[in-house]
């Protein structure tokens, strides 16, 4: 299996380290809030990554698959939810010196992954290259383990990137223009899930 976890991992590389929902989402709320703030969002969405990818694996996804219009009305739902965030990111103000922004919690985490196309649509091809026959609970769990963990990272060194910015939301002007900045990215993401 380690020639198959560096395949496995080579795989994952591009589609969980380019932008998407969930890196936009922690890269500002590490600028915003800082790293230790973002530990319970990163605990809701990879729990959520987790559980949603086993579920999957063993075949729940099959049942997904078939229901084309429940996958539309998730991107939209996704989406939209994107928007509301982008909404309250560009009337956001500054961060007063000393202080950090608001948290986001376990549950926001959760619903951006349950949300997240990007994320479904990840897993389908990541299942379908590396499970192909072999469903069994070992290797179920290995590929759902690796996949959480290889998240867990990228979004990790996202929301430290992000957390690097702190200062500039410490100015009133910058703040202004990163929270605006921020939401247009976040806007972008969000029609995208829904137009595609």
């Amino acid at each position: 299996m380690p020639l198959e976890s560096l395949a496995l991992i080579l795989f994952l590389l591009p589609l969980a380290w380019s932008p998407g929902p969930g890196n936009v989402f922690f890269a500002t709320l590490g600028a915003r809030a800082g790293l230790a703030a973002s530990w319970p969002a990163s605990l809701g969405y990879h729990l959520a990554t987790w559980v949603v990818t086993l579920a999957l694996g063993f075949g729940f996804g099959h049942l997904a698959g078939v229901a084309g219009q429940a996958a539309q009305g998730m991107a939209l739902a996704g989406g939209a939810y994107v928007l509301w965030m982008a909404w309250r990111l560009w009337g956001a103000g500054m961060v007063a010196e000393g202080a950090r922004a608001s948290r986001a919690g376990v549950q926001d985490g959760a619903v951006l992954l349950l949300l997240n196309p990007k994320a479904y649509a990840i897993i389908a091809a990541m299942f379908a290259q590396f499970l192909a026959d072999d469903r069994s609970i070992e290797r179920v769990l290995w590929v759902t383990t690796l996949f959480t963990l290889n998240n867990l990272v990228a979004f990790t060194v996202w929301t430290w990137a992000g957390a690097r910015l702190l200062g500039l939301w410490q100015n009133r002007i910058s703040a202004a223009l990163l929270n605006r900045g921020s939401a247009l990215l976040l806007a972008g993401v969000a029609l995208w899930m829904m137009l595609r």
